[in-house]
């Protein structure tokens, strides 16, 4: 008989046992790949992943022990493998009796094992350390949060010594927002709380390096102020498919044994009978790699699902998977893109080719990688913007609006010279250090150079720089391994802003000509972050942006040679003009416009329409040059 809803997601471990079970009398029964396939294809069923609660917005004492949860997360370290008991032997003492047993998926065995046993099946796991996705913004938080179908009540027979300390301490903890962390988030609508959110979330504030309190452990997330659920993943099957930096949602057995903590203060009294200089690092990595499960729980995996997006308003398949939904959204895509430019000029002060470079610079990806060179990539440069009225600042706002996750980095030189950006290998702990550049694929990283003042750089300060222009250039972060560096690629829309040209390098930049004039600017500003559009619009260019990321393009040989013909006769007529890398930038450019559109190929007016918009850009900054002398 197959396992009621009920069962599969409240009691987990009775499948898995009864499968166990049932395969004692068959050697090639293959129980644990049947295990697998169970669970994957009931969460295949319509709407089954809406049953099952999640840890990013389910309070972890109003979830019950050892049953089926999901995590959306980032896995920001790996440990190193650890053994377990796979399969053990326990001993009913009255009677002598041996039930053979099964250690997957559980961290604490039952009690009376035969530790002589022959039939012990020592086997080996990995784990992960898995951290929220860092920046997902709040309305994507809600949106999932208000899609779940989970029915949660509070776990009487498992209260976490954290829960002595009162929510009103958790608050007066969080009042101290770090200015250069500080998430900006928007009213929040009450149509969009989740069917649990009566219950206050009960979250874990992320100390950053630069205030790190020595009473609670350092939840090691990448970005400051962050909060939510760190966990332990116990990894069985398959470990070398996940990498460093991946997006999961993973489905596991929520493990948040209390006997986890005893046995980590056990090891911590034995350590001091080792060798001093072992025991200081001994009881460290301890601290680190088996924190109490109160706070990290952990969660043993079962299936993962890579996440290529986290926009709740798309489906989770892929796009060319689910034709209904990709034909309905591409023959929308001009209409909301217009309505998008007009948000945008708005919001930019009346500036339509601002506006268009904003678009396509918020639906670049890098899509391939050709040697070390990243393809794809649209780092834009947004010059001229105004240092009054904290235009900067309400700018991200907007954007934070629109897409999944992002970060704010003000680039003054206190954050410049304190910040840790870059990921430090600890040897001590034996574990990543994060840093605000270990980010998921994807993410919108504002730079808000106005912030900058005059002063020196440290060491530190040139090292974040450096950084900052590597990730720029060529996609990737070199972490801190102290006595070597190793390059992580990764995936960032960065977006510059600047008064005069960014010290930072671009693909593109392109110099804001206002049309609003600057003593009516606070209050033309203070109208659009006040009176923000309807959720209905901010849905639709929400999808249409994750939409128009995700979509495959091509360029047909004919187009190509189209293409190659028309550039060597502008070379012909100026070779001065245009070199190769202008080239490079439009055919970037006529790619992302092509996109915007819907278009998934390249046409012979969309390579015109986007050599008109190169033009444009290229003349305003022409004359923006000689208004302003010698600024490059």
């Amino acid at each position: 008989m197959m396992p009621s809803t009920h069962d599969w997601i409240n009691n987990p471990l009775g499948v898995v046992e009864g499968m166990f079970a049932a395969s004692q009398n068959n050697s090639n029964s293959a129980w644990e790949a049947k295990v697998v396939e169970f669970f994957k294809d009931r969460l295949k069923e319509d709407g089954a992943h809406t049953w099952v609660p999640s840890l990013n917005d389910v309070p972890l004492h109003y979830l019950k022990p050892n049953s089926l949860v999901k995590f959306r997360c980032l896995i920001q370290d790996m440990f190193d493998p650890e053994f377990y008991m796979g399969v053990y032997e326990t001993v009913d003492l009255p009677t002598q009796a041996k039930v053979l047993r099964c250690g997957k998926y559980k961290d604490v065995t039952e009690c009376g094992v035969d530790f002589n046993s022959r039939n012990t099946v020592t086997a080996e796991r990995q784990t992960f350390y898995c951290v929220p996705i860092p920046g997902e913004n709040p309305w994507v938080k809600e949106s999932y949060a208000s899609s779940s179908q989970a029915r949660v009540v509070p776990s009487t027979s498992y209260v976490p010594s954290r829960q002595k300390r009162s929510y009103e301490e958790d608050d007066e903890m969080d009042v101290q927002p770090q200015k250069q962390g500080e998430q900006h988030t928007g009213p929040h609508s009450p149509s969009e709380q989740h069917s649990n959110g009566d219950c206050k979330r009960q979250e874990t504030e992320a100390p950053s390096s630069q205030t790190a309190s020595p009473s609670h452990l350092n939840l090691n997330f990448p970005l400051p102020g962050e909060k939510g659920p760190s966990c332990l993943v116990k990894v069985y099957e398959n470990w070398d498919s996940f990498k460093l930096n991946d997006t999961l949602e993973i489905y596991g057995v929520l493990s948040v044994s209390p006997a986890l903590s005893a046995l980590a203060d056990e090891k911590d009294a034995s350590s001091s009978l080792l060798d001093p200089t072992e025991c200081m690092e001994t009881a460290e990595e301890q601290r680190v790699h088996s924190p109490p499960a109160s706070l990290v729980p952990r969660l043993h995996m079962i299936h993962a699902k890579p996440l290529r997006h986290n926009n709740p308003l798309l489906p989770s398949v892929i796009l060319e998977d689910n034709s209904a939904f990709l034909s309905s959204t591409l023959s929308k895509m001009a209409s909301v893109r217009a309505e998008l430019l007009t948000y945008f000029t708005h919001v930019l002060l009346g500036d339509a080719l601002a506006a268009e470079y904003l678009i396509l610079h918020l639906i670049s990806t890098v899509y391939a990688r050709r040697d070390i060179l990243p393809l794809g990539k649209f780092t834009l440069n947004l010059s001229g913007c105004p240092a009054v009225a904290s235009y900067t600042e309400r700018l991200y706002q907007i954007i934070q609006q629109l897409v999944p996750s992002s970060y704010y980095l003000g680039m003054s030189l206190q954050n410049m010279n304190q910040m840790c950006l870059v990921p430090k290998k600890d040897y001590v702990a034996n574990r990543l250090v994060s840093g605000a550049l270990q980010l998921a694929r994807n993410t919108s990283l504002f730079l808000d150079e106005t912030q900058l003042e005059q002063g020196q750089l440290d060491t530190t300060g040139v090292r974040n720089v450096t950084a900052l222009g590597n990730l720029i250039s060529w996609q990737k972060v070199d972490y801190d391994f102290n006595y070597h560096q190793m390059e992580f690629p990764c995936n960032i829309n960065v977006l510059i802003a600047s008064e005069g040209r960014s010290l930072l390098p671009s693909d593109c930049r392109i110099h804001l000509q206002p049309q609003v004039a600057p003593p009516h600017l606070e209050e033309y500003l203070s109208s659009i972050v006040l009176h923000p559009q309807p959720s209905s619009q901010l849905n639709k260019f929400r999808s249409y942006l994750s939409v128009a990321q995700l979509l495959d393009y091509s360029i047909s040989d004919e187009v190509t040679k189209s293409v190659e013909d028309d550039f060597v006769d502008m070379r012909k007529d100026d070779p001065q003009s245009i070199s190769a890398e202008d080239l490079h930038r439009m055919l970037v450019v006529a790619r992302l416009l092509s996109l915007s559109l819907g278009q998934t190929s390249l046409s012979i007016d969309g390579w015109l329409r986007a050599k008109h918009i190169e033009m444009l850009r290229r003349s305003r900054m022409e004359q923006h040059k000689c208004v302003n002398g010698n600024e490059p």
